[in-house]
């Protein structure tokens, strides 16, 4: 690395996203959509970051951007804070997002050409119009989209080709790293690898680093280095994807990769699901302690006390569980 070897590219300390939600007349109440989260994700890495709808995923990855302005917390980028408008402006040249949702993140009225030479427009980052329409097209050709594509509208074309020109969109900048929403989640199974493949091309070729967002676990296994696990705006598990698949110890996390499918018919016979009693909690009406802990099958009183501390148990490898020495 041309900075500190050991300086992360991105670092997240104590990240706090709550929306007051109005709940009577004149009363409000914060929604803690994220809750003191914390991670770093080196240069050329891929952090999966997964959990249930509405756990604040999503919420994360936008909060990290400064699309939503943190209720508390810092982000770093390359050791230096995020602070001030300057900052965050510096910032988004080189972090950018790829949206869930290919039909509505791309604009209806604007041609290809423009949406992906928007942020060359913003940023004013060309010196005539030959270097931008060159530059558009070469983007063009790193996603698979040939240039008789430029002068078409968004409506013309299939949801993978649609979250394509989302892609070269969010490449126009040169970005160091990139926030995937949910990238494949709105498009047939068929077209998720294609997509999940052009990822692992692009970070190859361009050494993007990844904070990859996802509900589906085979899809962030396949692609990340390390894998983070929320729960109701908690991180509950941090370690690598290998760790995480095969000596997984949050009761949350064993819980999902129980109820992952298995090729093997004589594995999956024998993988006993484990399935959650009850439904996830508002966030709105949270419980004391541990998010978890009217879920799970090994919660005391002290877990209805405080919230365990997200502690390294092994090298590498995070958890936040009171009783993880009893249950792992």
């Amino acid at each position: 690395m041309s900075d500190n070897e050991n300086t992360p590219i991105i670092e997240v300390k104590n990240l706090k996203q709550y929306f007051n939600i109005n709940v009577g007349l004149f009363r409000s109440k914060p929604l803690k959509a994220v809750d003191d989260v914390s991670f770093s994700i080196k240069k050329g890495e891929t952090l999966g970051l997964v959990g249930e709808s509405g756990c604040g995923k999503t919420t994360v990855g936008r909060t990290l951007l400064h699309l939503y302005k943190p209720t508390s917390g810092s982000v770093f980028y390359k050791g230096k804070e995020i602070k001030t408008k300057s900052d965050i402006a510096e910032f988004r040249k080189k972090a950018t997002m790829v949206f869930q949702d290919p039909y509505s993140s791309l604009n209806p009225r604007m041609t290809v050409s423009d949406i992906i030479g928007e942020p060359l427009d913003i940023h004013k980052v060309y010196k005539n119009s030959k270097e931008r329409h060159d530059r558009i097209l070469e983007l063009m050709g790193q996603v698979g989209l040939n240039s008789e594509h430029a002068s078409r509208y968004a409506h013309e074309f299939s949801g993978g080709q649609r979250q394509r020109i989302g892609i070269a969109r969010s490449l126009a900048l040169n970005p160091d790293f990139v926030v995937c929403d949910e990238p494949v989640s709105a498009l047939d199974v068929s077209i998720q690898a294609q997509v999940i493949n052009m990822f692992d091309e692009l970070q190859a070729k361009m050494g993007l680093t990844y904070l990859f967002i996802a509900h589906d676990i085979l899809v962030v296994r396949h692609i990340s280095d390390r894998i983070a696990v929320m729960y109701l705006g908690k991180m509950v598990e941090l370690a690598d994807s290998k760790e995480i698949y095969e000596h997984s110890l949050h009761p949350y996390t064993k819980s999902l990769m129980s109820a992952v499918p298995q090729p093997d018919p004589k594995i999956a016979r024998a993988n006993k699901r484990i399935v959650l009693s009850g439904d996830i909690p508002s966030p709105l009406n949270a419980p004391s302690g541990c998010p978890f802990r009217t879920r799970c099958a090994y919660a005391q009183e002290c877990c209805a006390e405080s919230m365990p501390e997200l502690k390294e148990v092994s090298s590498g490898h995070f958890v936040a569980c009171h009783r993880v020495n009893e249950i792992g």
